[in-house]
């Protein structure tokens, strides 16, 4: 099974965003199809349970701190974002699990070697 970003449909994937109410010219799946952020099966199902929701702009900031992170020899990492906090394998790009920030507060995080604040 391809854990490849765009290979999903849920409600975490936004809608592409028309510009000038113009029609879009490609759909939003084949602009996903440029990054390489896979998320497992369990980060998926956190997600949507959660009613996490990502903004296309920024899975591609998360994806350019998880390649400087990767740079710097990080592994694992912890991604804190404003409404959310990710678990990441920074080596393949993977999002391991998920979770709203008022989960994250009351979280003990272990085994991990990096952490990236995007507030």
């Amino acid at each position: 099974m391809n854990n490849q970003i765009h290979a999903y449909y849920h409600s975490v994937i936004p809608k592409l965003i028309q510009k000038n109410n113009q029609t879009p010219t490609q759909d939003f799946s084949k602009v996903l199809e440029q990054h390489t952020l896979t998320i497992s099966k369990h980060a998926k199902q956190r997600m949507e349970s959660r009613n996490i929701h990502i903004s296309e702009s920024r899975w591609a900031e998360m994806e350019a701190k998880l390649t400087e992170a990767k740079q710097k020899g990080l592994k694992e990492s912890l991604v804190i974002l404003d409404n959310a906090a990710f678990i990441v394998n920074a080596n393949n790009g993977t999002i391991i699990t998920a979770m709203d920030r008022a989960e994250s507060k009351t979280k003990i995080f272990t085994n991990l070697t990096g952490t990236i604040v995007m507030d």
